[in-house]
């Protein structure tokens, strides 16, 4: 089993290059031609920006001179240059939302793809409200990186780079003094980008933790209010929400140190440019309104410069999600199809496990030396008390690991030397926990092979004795059963995850702890319901009741990840050994879940 660790970006932040470098990469450039558009409608609305300034000193100097017989000019270029800014700041605005919002819509089909296609490990290693986080804010996030800061950040530069052109033209030993403010606020803004990615990461990092909380609490609600853990679960969460905040009030001190410095250094600019140009006004080598257009021109500039300093912490903000993201996405599966790999043919085949040995992920042993024999179209049942790794061969036989030594065989073929998907689309797996969705009982009943016709779903839902309750359901097939199943009784679930398996109709046949959480009423409806679904299939039984293996041929007792009985049914019974011990009285052995 492996280790997964979608984290470790939080305490190592990579530099920015890489990750910008990646994101530029894999999901800018199928989207050049949109942002080169937006990229020149942005330099439009940069240069007007820049053009007010230098209409400003061919106004004033045409009142100081009183030659106002432009003014009606000046004043329909100025109404120009405003409309021409609206529409340009509007197109690159739609064409950025545009990118990003394709951006998004990119990352999470690539990233819940690669989640579909993980090992079970990952999901073992990983809280779901983890993995929920990472698709909906550190996505989110990123989003805001590509439109608002690429956005900000490049009409920023722009419409700086254009304003520091007015004022170069106006008075270039001026200028070159005013400008000394934009790299000492550049250089402090840099300094500070470490620390800011260290608190997005922690902030996110933060976040994730509340949703998997608040994704715990509700599926758990019941039990929290049948043993009265409400205040309990609220202090829990705000602990968390308390965490959050003082992660983004120390995010906000962060970002805003340079304000007030950046003021002083500002003021102290404008002051020495204000005394500097009267000088020179007084002396004949300028006029007021050259002072007043390169002033103009500072001022509008200041603008971009603070916008530019208030990016750095979203930037960051998006470095962090972006190497969260590229963390999991980067986390390769171990299970997968091995070269080669050939499609298992359809047909009743027998399973083997010869000589399997699997260990858990810190080392301990789950199966050893493990032969079973399964053959083709007879019912094998593996009992043993829990811990002992009966749920560890179901999870090697589905390929969710793959053992450390020994092999299994189906037909005769290793599995690992056929695909994955031809593998499982040949096995049903009915389980202890009856698995559905918030969706139709139509909808979950063909789960397992889509397209499946109406009639061929009630004819499964009949076989499995489903039939006359859903057909009591106020929209029958069409009623939606809410999360997990939660409007149906624990028999009537099960029976809906049997249909699904008959529906299925695959050859082999994995029944894992299928009644063990059913009363002895529905247990009985759900057996008659399993015999229809055994006859004619290679079936592997895990079970804790003695009824459940009524209709066994042939019985495997694990312990401690062992074999160490095997024969029928009434051979072991006779035997003394653990089979008899468990099974001898009657009584039924713990019905703990196995872990895998």
């Amino acid at each position: 089993m492996t280790t997964s660790s979608t984290s470790s970006a939080d305490h190592h932040p990579t530099e920015s290059w890489p990750l910008l470098k990646r994101m530029a990469k894999t999901y800018l450039r199928p989207h050049i031609g949109t942002l080169v558009g937006a990229l020149l409608l942005m330099a439009v609305a940069s240069s007007m920006t820049a053009a007010w300034a230098k209409l400003m000193e061919m106004i004033f100097d045409g009142f100081q001179s009183r030659q106002t017989d432009r003014l009606i000019e000046l004043s329909l270029i100025i109404l120009g240059s405003f409309v021409l800014r609206g529409l340009a700041t509007y197109g690159h605005s739609v064409l950025m939302s545009h990118i990003g919002q394709r951006v998004v819509a990119t990352i999470q089909n690539q990233t819940y793809g690669h989640l579909m296609n993980s090992d079970l490990s990952f999901f073992q290693d990983n809280a779901s409200g983890t993995l929920i986080s990472r698709m909906t804010n550190d996505v989110g996030i990123m989003r805001s990186t590509v439109v608002e800061c690429l956005t900000g950040s490049v009409r920023g530069v722009l419409t700086l780079a254009f304003l520091i052109g007015v004022m170069f033209w106006q008075d270039w030993r001026l200028a070159l003094g005013a400008s000394l403010v934009f790299p000492w606020t550049a250089l402090y803004v840099a300094r500070k980008a470490k620390k800011l990615r260290r608190v997005a990461s922690h902030t996110q990092a933060a976040v994730a933790s509340f949703a998997d909380a608040l994704n715990q609490t509700f599926q758990g609600i019941r039990h929290v209010k049948a043993y009265g853990m409400e205040s309990h679960e609220q202090n829990r969460v705000g602990g968390l929400t308390e965490r959050m905040y003082a992660l983004a009030m120390k995010a906000a001190r962060t970002a805003s140190a340079a304000a007030p410095i950046t003021e002083v250094f500002s003021g102290l600019t404008i002051v020495l440019v204000l005394l500097y140009g009267a000088w020179r006004i007084g002396e004949g080598q300028s006029t007021a309104g050259a002072l007043l257009s390169f002033m103009t021109a500072f001022l509008l500039a200041y603008e971009p410069m603070k916008r530019l300093a208030r990016v750095n912490p979203q930037m960051q903000a998006g470095m962090a999600a972006a190497e969260r993201i590229f963390a999991m996405l980067d986390t390769a599966p171990q299970v997968v199809n091995t070269p080669g790999a050939k499609t298992l043919p359809p047909g009743k085949h027998g399973l083997k496990l010869e000589k399997v040995s699997f260990l858990y992920a810190d080392g301990k042993p789950a199966l050893t030396e493990v032969d079973i024999d399964v053959p083709p179209g007879r019912t094998v049942a593996l009992v043993g008390p829990s811990g002992a790794g009966k749920s560890s061969v179901i999870s090697l036989i589905l390929r969710f690991f793959d053992p450390q030594q020994g092999r299994l065989l189906i037909g005769g073929t290793d599995i690992r030397d056929v695909t994955l998907e031809s593998l499982r689309g040949q096995i049903a797996l009915v389980s202890q926990e009856a698995v559905l969705f918030n969706e139709s009982v139509r909808t979950n009943i063909a789960y397992g092979r889509p397209g499946a016709s109406d009639a061929q779903i009630e004819q499964a839902a009949r076989s499995a004795s489903a039939h006359d309750f859903i057909a009591a359901l106020p929209q029958g097939y069409d009623t939606v059963i809410g999360e997990n199943g939660l409007s149906l009784s624990g028999g009537q679930r099960q029976r809906l995850t049997i249909a699904r398996a008959m529906l299925r109709d695959a050859p082999l046949l994995l029944l894992d702890e299928a009644t063990s959480a059913l009363d002895a009423e529905s247990e009985r409806a759900v057996q008659a319901a399993l015999r229809q679904l055994q006859q004619g299939r290679t079936t592997l039984v895990i079970a804790h009741r003695p009824s459940a293996l009524a209709d066994a041929d042939y019985v495997y007792v694990l312990d401690h990840g062992r074999v160490v009985e095997h024969g029928t049914p009434a051979e072991l019974m006779g035997g003394g050994g653990l089979y008899a011990r468990l099974y001898g009285l009657g009584k039924p052995a713990s019905s703990s879940v196995d872990g895998v």
